[in-house]
């Protein structure tokens, strides 16, 4: 269903539309339609539904717009909220045992500081200040880059925020991606079929799916290609849409790899991009496809780095100890790749 939608003649447009129009931007979050607002209308298309709900709620918009009554993020969610109780919103299974709304399940997608996981209904929340700004980045960014030492959650959080918008019905898909490159190790030939042979480089996404889904989950999940596990050397070619897509050990992906990784990303789309710059394990590290993106990329709006450090580990505590002990050598071993690289806690681009 599609709808047009003029804007009230006597409102302010920032406060109808929000600053950089974040209101329309939430409302395509929370209830999936696609909108858009050009001079003096705003389009809506989805299912019907959802379309109504995001009229009613664009309605009390203008009504508020009309007032100069400035909206916070909360009170916009809980108009959104309302309008799907009153809007006659149909009751569905979520297949977890419990039902809601419709509106209340796609709200989850903005979540407010915890990630909605699959495993006994147990919330993941940052353990970190670090790892609130991830969290938040992941939020409001498309395109978002964690760079940090071994155990600070890069992976672990990024998988959450995949299950989490999953499981509030805002995507179809998870795409897990990791180049098989081996850690200073030549294994030669290993047996199996290609899935085997690739499998123990992407293990490590593996734990992370099996601390937040049970096993028959996965399994079913994975043979609806609802959540896929991949080499990096398959993603050429495609366009993903709809999904979550997720890049474990960057910083072992050479410059042409990333390029064509970043080009995947095709409409509705979130992609997350993980590494560690002191374990890089190409023959030139000075080749290293996230170091080169980091640099090309900092400054490009829309897209967010947020960087880890020792103080946000959160494995066992020996781990950070381990990462200090070995420090030094690491800032010899990377001949100044780290101020290449650097960027804030949590960066935005002039003017974003």
């Amino acid at each position: 269903m599609e709808l047009t939608i003029r804007l009230p003649r006597d409102a302010d447009r920032v406060s109808y539309l929000g600053t950089g129009d974040r209101n329309i931007k939430m409302i395509r979050e929370a209830l999936g339609v696609r909108i858009s607002a050009r001079d003096d209308t705003v389009h809506v298309m989805g299912d019907r539904e959802a379309v109504f709900t995001a009229r009613t709620v664009l309605d009390r918009l203008g009504d508020a717009a009309r007032r100069r009554r400035t909206l916070s993020r909360r009170d916009v969610l809980d108009l959104i909220s309302e309008a799907g109780h009153g809007g006659g919103g149909h009751e569905l299974d979520n297949g977890f045992g419990e039902e809601s709304s419709e509106t209340e399940q796609l709200l989850r997608a903005a979540w407010d500081d915890r990630l909605d996981v699959y495993a006994g209904g147990r919330p993941i929340v940052a353990r970190s200040e670090n790892q609130q700004r991830y969290l938040d980045a992941l939020r409001d960014h498309d395109l978002v880059f964690a760079i940090g030492p071994a155990g600070t959650g890069k992976t672990y959080l990024a998988v959450a925020a995949a299950v989490h918008l999953l499981k509030a019905g805002r995507l179809k898909k998870v795409v897990l991606v990791r180049p098989a490159v081996e850690a200073g190790e030549k294994l030669g030939f290993l047996p199996g079929d290609m899935e085997a042979k690739v499998n123990p480089y992407l293990r490590p996404l593996f734990d992370a799916l099996h601390d937040m889904m049970d096993f028959s989950t996965i399994k079913r999940f994975m043979l609806h290609d609802v959540v896929e596990v991949a080499p990096l050397a398959f993603m050429r070619g495609r366009t993903l849409n709809d999904a979550v897509i997720i890049l474990d050990e960057a910083q072992n992906t050479t410059k042409g790899q990333m390029k064509m990784f970043l080009t995947r990303m095709g409409q509705r789309s979130k992609m997350i991009v993980t590494g560690d710059v002191t374990q890089i394990d190409l023959p030139d590290p000075r080749e290293s496809g996230l170091i080169d993106a980091a640099k090309r990329l900092r400054r490009v709006e829309g897209v967010a780095f947020v960087s880890l450090d020792r103080t946000d580990i959160v494995r066992h505590a020996l781990v950070q100890r381990i990462v200090d002990a070995y420090g030094d050598d690491a800032n010899r071993s990377r001949t100044g790749l780290e101020s290449d690289i650097h960027v804030d806690s949590a960066t935005e681009p002039d003017g974003a």
